[in-house]
């Protein structure tokens, strides 16, 4: 299986809308993906192609601290990967590939609400309880994750950190 990991393309964007919205079951992360690219709110926005096929895709947006100061963060998600060619390591491949180009974009840390026994298994730890920085969203402290990508990353910061106004409609 070759699957390549690219930037999306214009040409991908159907694709991208479907995979989305047959991954979570409902059009809201797929309508979320096209408001964030509308709103020029990706910061980063991968495929996962086999065989000419989009079987896989992630979003990063950015993500805003009170105190974050000259330091970048980005939010992961949506992600999303065909259900046919899920536990196939495609998910694995999209988030490896996207912390790779977003440590070369500078950023400093990738926060994540995302599945507490999924993220961990990349590095992600419970951003709350380990590092004093909460969701604006009301989610219990292992469901929302931090990643430090820099020797900065998130050390001496605190609050609340907010997501763009688009994902106040998931």
């Amino acid at each position: 299986m070759s699957i390549e990991c690219r930037e999306e393309k214009p040409s991908d964007l159907e694709s991208i809308y479907s995979l989305n919205r047959e991954a979570f079951e409902t059009e809201a992360e797929a309508q979320l993906v096209d408001a964030l690219r509308d709103a020029n709110k990706l910061v980063l926005s991968l495929v996962a192609v086999n065989e000419g096929k989009v079987v896989g895709h992630i979003a990063f947006s950015p993500m805003n601290l009170a105190s974050q100061g000259d330091r970048k963060f980005a939010g992961l998600g949506p992600m999303a990967v065909a259900k046919a060619r899920q536990k196939q390591g495609i998910g694995s491949l999209l988030i490896q590939a996207g912390e790779d180009r977003l440590k070369k974009l500078g950023y400093d840390a990738i926060f994540v609400l995302g599945h507490k026994e999924y993220y961990p298994k990349f590095g992600y730890k419970p951003s709350l309880s380990n590092f004093g920085i909460k969701s604006k969203y009301e989610v219990e402290d292992d469901y929302f994750m931090v990643k430090p990508l820099s020797q900065k990353g998130v050390s001496g910061l605190s609050g609340t950190v907010l997501y763009e106004p688009e994902f106040d409609s998931v």
